[in-house]
C-alpha cells in the first residue's frame, strides 16, 4: 500500500468535510485585499463543488485582489441558500442563474450542446467572454498563492488576444483530431484570461464534425482550437501550474509562495484540501 497517497487522500477528504460543515462561518470571516483589480472574473459551477468555489473565491480574494466583479454562474443546481452564502464572501461576488445569451448562427445540434451539456454550458460561458474588458475564467478547483498579484499587470496586457493555462498534456476529445500535430501545446479550459472578442468559428467547425454525442473533454478541444487560431498565448507554467506528477505522493510539490495558482484537476483533487502536505517555501 502507498501510505503517503492514502494518507493525503484521507486528509482531503476529511478537511474538505470539515471546511463544507464549517462554510457559514468561514464566508463571515473578514478578509485582507490588498488591492483593486482592473477585470472582471467567472467562474462557472454547481452545488457539488460549493465548498472548492468559497475557498477558491476567497483564495483569490486574498492573494489576487478584489476585482471588480466576482460572477459565479450556476450550472442550475445551486439552492437559494447556497446562493446567499456565496454573495456573503465579499461585495464583489454575485451569483448568476440565467445562462449566457448564445451567439446568432449556431446550428442545432450546437445549440443544444451548449443549453444542455455539463460542460458545453461551461463553453457557452466561455464563448460570451470578454464583456467589454478583460476578463479572467477560472474553473473552482484552482486555488491562489501570493504571486496571483501579478493577474493585475497582465490584465494590462495590449499585443495577445487570450491567455490560456498550458495542460500537462492533451486532454480532449480525439473524435476532433484530424492530425497528430493538432495536440500540441494543449490548452486547458480552467483558467483563461481574455483581453477581446475571440473568433470561436474554428472551434465550433470542428465541433460540427463529431460523431457521437459530445464527452467530458469535448469543450476542452474546441477551446483548444480557439486559443491557437487566435494566436493566444499560454501562462508560465512555472507560476500557473496544471500537473500532476505528485498525485501519488504525500507532498503538494508544486504549492509554493513563487507560484500563482494551481488547477486541482481531478487526479489530485484531494491535494486542493490537504493544507498540512501544502508547504510555501521561496
Amino acid at each position: 500500500m502507498n501510505v503517503p497517497y492514502h494518507s493525503a487522500r484521507l486528509e482531503g477528504k476529511v478537511v474538505r468535510a470539515f471546511y463544507r460543515g464549517g462554510l457559514f462561518a468561514i464566508v463571515r470571516q473578514t478578509l485582507r485585499i490588498a488591492r483593486e483589480l482592473p477585470f472582471d472574473v467567472f467562474a462557472y459551477s454547481g452545488e457539488n463543488t460549493l465548498p472548492e468555489q468559497v475557498a477558491s473565491i476567497r483564495s483569490f480574494l486574498a492573494n489576487a485582489g478584489r476585482p471588480k466583479q466576482f460572477t459565479v454562474v450556476s450550472d442550475g443546481s445551486y439552492s437559494d441558500s447556497s446562493i446567499a452564502l456565496l454573495e456573503r464572501i465579499d461585495d464583489c461576488v454575485r451569483v448568476e442563474t440565467k445562462p449566457p445569451e448564445l451567439p446568432s448562427g449556431l446550428s442545432k445540434k450546437t445549440e443544444a450542446y451548449l443549453k444542455a451539456h455539463p460542460t458545453g454550458k461551461q463553453l457557452a460561458l466561455l464563448l460570451s467572454l470578454p464583456m467589454g474588458a478583460p476578463t479572467l475564467y477560472t474553473d473552482s478547483d484552482v486555488l491562489f498563492f501570493p504571486q496571483a498579484c501579478e493577474l493585475a499587470n497582465i490584465a494590462g496586457t495590449k499585443a495577445v488576444s487570450a491567455f490560456y493555462l498550458a495542460d500537462y498534456q492533451f486532454s480532449g476529445d480525439e473524435r476532433l483530431i484530424s492530425n497528430p500535430a493538432e495536440r500540441q501545446n494543449p490548452a486547458n479550459t480552467g483558467f483563461v484570461f481574455l483581453f477581446e472578442t475571440l473568433d470561436w468559428s474554428p472551434g465550433l467547425a470542428r465541433l460540427q464534425t463529431l460523431d457521437g454525442p459530445p464527452s467530458f473533454f469535448t469543450n476542452q478541444t474546441v477551446t483548444h482550437f480557439c486559443m491557437h487560431a487566435n494566436g493566444a498565448r499560454p501562462f508560465d507554467s512555472k507560476k500557473f501550474v496544471l500537473q500532476v506528477d505528485d498525485e501519488f505522493i504525500y507532498r503538494d510539490i508544486h504549492a509554493r509562495a513563487s507560484i500563482a495558482m494551481r488547477h486541482y484537476v481531478n487526479p489530485v483533487r484531494h491535494k486542493f484540501w490537504t493544507p498540512f502536505a501544502r508547504r510555501l517555501p521561496k
